[in-house]
């Protein structure tokens, strides 16, 4: 049985850091490149960043510099730091694993900037 599930989430200021992180099981978790997605309230699911099997990493525009993901495939673990934090980046974050034809989501964690 395959699972995704995430931890880290809640409440942060404006200009503060949250670290998410995800545990995979049930799949081989390192032959899988790993994302972050984010559903904001207009409810479109976009990508934050994605990490490949081989490490290369990928960032939207907007997360730049700011957020950074990495992996532990010794952990099964993709992590999310999210340093600087504004208004926007509050949202539901998802968790995503995707290998050829093979894709899984995880539930969601909320995130709140607010001050």
């Amino acid at each position: 049985q395959v699972q995704l599930v995430e931890s880290g989430g809640g409440l942060a200021q404006p200009g503060g850091s949250l670290r998410l992180s995800c545990v995979g099981s049930g799949f081989t978790f390192s032959h899988y490149a790993m994302s972050w997605y984010r559903q904001g309230p207009g409810n479109q699911r976009d990508l934050v960043a994605t990490i490949s099997s081989a490490d290369t990493t990928n960032y939207a525009d907007s997360v730049k510099g700011r957020f950074t993901i990495s992996r532990s495939n010794e952990k099964n673990t993709v992590y999310l730091q999210m340093n600087s934090l504004n208004l926007e980046d509050t949202g539901v974050y998802f968790c995503h694993a995707v290998r050829r034809d093979s894709r899984y989501w995880g539930q969601g964690i909320q995130v709140t900037v607010s001050s």
